[in-house]
């Protein structure tokens, strides 16, 4: 080939290099976009909550074997495994008390159990309807629940229009008021609706009595010896919680305990419920609020639903105040 010969359109250049028309075409491409990054592993989801593996023994009320329960975290769970152990259903039981078969209300089973206490389930027993007629705005009862959608009696004030009426007794589930159920509802809802019944007008309270108990039946301080025991310095309680994981935690000090039986007062004068629960989150609530108003915000967070009155929140508000200043 002579020098200056051009190449032919069919003549290949040398191996690595570029024509004329291939470093146009290159300099007016556009950049290349860096490789996206691998996509990042989906966030965790909320952490299961581990259930204690703390062992509790239990009995029916009325008599029966000792089964042994364990892996619950709140009271509807717990009602599930007493009724698994003694192959009942559920709904069967009324309410339980801890160390005592009998209908103590002192013995109530809430929302913390002591780690060396004894459960007794008491379970349905006789229903009964009462015709009730009001002759002064209350009616002389306190109510509570169970808090799986039982509402029973936990108070009968002396000398009132209940306490005249001889059948109705301080344990009784109510049912129904005028026919209609009122299973699935919250304590102050019933103490609301009994609140509303009108003077001078009968009504009729549907009631369930629990199943009585054998006499024989003695009083328990102490949990049998488990194989599966439990390491406890005696002052530890597993807390259950309607909403979270249940947790073992230390007992309440003596302000704790001295404001929550103040706010249980509280709503018993306000609301005409009994709830030891609820007064304990209360003062969880209030007892590192430095207002009443940084106080009702929390107790929104927490107990919304309640909707209670701002009288009610200043008189708590002052109870706990008067406790911590030891007032009271």
């Amino acid at each position: 080939m002579q020098t200056g010969e051009a190449m032919s359109p069919q003549e290949s250049t040398a191996p690595g290099a570029e024509t004329t028309a291939e470093q146009k075409a290159r300099n007016h491409m556009e950049p290349t976009a860096p490789p996206l990054p691998p996509p990042s592993p989906p966030p965790p989801g909320p952490p299961e909550y581990p259930r204690p593996r703390l062992v509790f023994h239990t009995q029916l009320a009325h008599g029966s074997p000792t089964g042994r329960i364990h892996g619950f975290t709140n009271v509807k769970e717990l009602y599930a495994k007493i009724a698994e152990v003694f192959n009942i259903s559920p709904s069967e039981i009324l309410f339980c008390t801890l160390n005592s078969h009998k209908v103590d209300m002192q013995k109530l089973l809430g929302g913390q159990i002591g780690l060396e206490d004894f459960i007794f389930a008491h379970v349905r027993g006789e229903t009964k309807e009462v015709e009730v007629t009001k002759t002064e705005d209350a009616l002389g009862l306190t109510i509570t629940d169970n808090g799986a959608g039982y509402a029973f009696i936990k108070r009968i004030k002396e000398g009132s229009t209940i306490d005249r009426l001889k059948s109705v007794c301080v344990g009784d589930h109510i049912e129904a008021i005028n026919d209609q159920s009122i299973v699935g509802c919250r304590h102050y809802e019933v103490a609301k609706m009994l609140k509303e019944q009108p003077r001078g007008i009968p009504f009729t309270l549907r009631l369930v009595e629990p199943k009585k108990a054998f006499d024989m039946i003695g009083m328990r301080t102490k949990t049998p010896k488990s194989t599966e025991g439990k390491m406890v310095n005696g002052r530890e309680t597993l807390r259950l919680r309607s909403k979270g994981a249940a947790t073992v935690q230390e007992v309440q000090n003596e302000f704790e305990e001295r404001a929550t039986m103040k706010v249980d007062d509280l709503l018993e004068s306000y609301m005409g419920i009994r709830d030891l629960e609820l007064a304990t989150t209360i003062v969880e609530a209030g007892k590192d609020k430095k207002n009443p108003d940084d106080f009702a915000e929390a107790l929104d967070s927490v107990l919304g639903d309640f909707a209670f009155p701002d009288v009610f929140l200043f008189d708590v508000w002052g109870a706990i105040g008067d406790v911590k200043n030891g007032r009271i």
